[in-house]
């Protein structure tokens, strides 16, 4: 099996991890191939048992024909890798050395299981799909798609600001709040979720639009079906206003005109058998946990 490994920060105190990764791909015989930049930084801390290849960018995928993409980190890291992944449906799975992870399911302890299963083929993969962003000026470069979430927020301590909204071109709501977010499934039990948004089971085929400190109380969080277009008008004391699709944020103005649709492609994310988004749920928010007496 022909793996791409991607990472980009490495820690010193990750580093007895992240020889133990290493060491057990040369021994289930994996071919390796390291994204460039993280390659140069673990060089003078891991020692290879095999020769590793370099990953460089998408083109990589023109050229070679890798099985998966394995990213060390947490779920930041996974955001970023899809904006190399593109549109080439590489199966992803990510190995969490992190803290609060959804998408980097394999906690450091499994990692040795993780890989014996991987092999042997004994995986599964899931497509989660994206979000797009459409705008009538430039936003977010040749980019401009998300796993997670789409947010309209206000900039620093300004007043709050109005987000007139629309679905299918139908007026919904104007939300005088600090801002608005666009989830998908997956992004649901992220800013969202903290935000008082439900948590969305992956592939229920839904957008969650769940407001920021909204002034009217009687405003929820809501869920519609992924095949709407929702669109906005922003307006407010301040002349820019903060964008963000996932981790990357820019600046918009009242002039720009924004919609969010259902992306042209997803992703894919590797499952292994014993771990489920359910186990996932009660591993991260403690469920099932009777922890008054810890």
């Amino acid at each position: 099996m022909q793996v791409v490994i991607y990472s980009q920060v490495f820690k010193e105190t990750d580093r007895e991890h992240v020889q133990e990764f290493f060491d057990l791909l040369a021994d289930e015989n994996f071919s390796t191939y390291v994204y460039g930049p993280y390659l140069e930084q673990i060089r003078p801390h891991i020692r290879f048992k095999r020769d590793v290849g370099v990953f460089e960018s998408h083109l990589d995928f023109r050229i070679k024909k890798f099985d998966m993409l394995i990213t060390l980190g947490g779920d930041g890291t996974i955001l970023s890798a899809i904006l190399m992944i593109k549109d080439s449906q590489i199966p992803v799975l990510g190995i969490n050395l992190g803290r609060l992870g959804f998408l980097a399911r394999v906690e450091k302890a499994k990692m040795a299981d993780a890989l014996r299963q991987l092999a042997r083929g004994r995986f599964e993969t899931e497509k989660r799909d994206m979000l797009y962003l459409e705008s009538n000026l430039p936003v977010f470069g040749d980019t401009p798609y998300g796993l997670n979430d789409f947010t309209l927020l206000k900039r620093d301590t300004s007043s709050m600001i109005t987000i007139h909204t629309y679905i299918n071109g139908a007026y919904l709501n104007s939300y005088w709040a600090d801002g608005i977010i666009v989830s998908t499934p997956t992004g649901s039990t992220g800013y969202s979720l903290s935000c008082g948004g439900p948590i969305i089971f992956p592939g229920s085929g839904n957008f969650v639009v769940t407001p920021v400190a909204p002034h009217n109380l009687n405003v929820r969080p809501i869920v519609i079906s992924d095949d709407a277009v929702i669109s906005f008008q922003i307006e407010g004391r301040a002349d820019n206003f903060l964008s963000t699709l996932d981790s990357r944020f820019e600046t918009v103005t009242a002039v720009h005109e924004l919609a969010v649709r259902k992306n042209d492609f997803g992703i894919h994310l590797v499952k292994l058998p014993d771990i489920t988004f359910m186990d996932t749920l009660r591993g991260k928010l403690n469920w099932g946990e009777d922890r008054r007496n810890h």
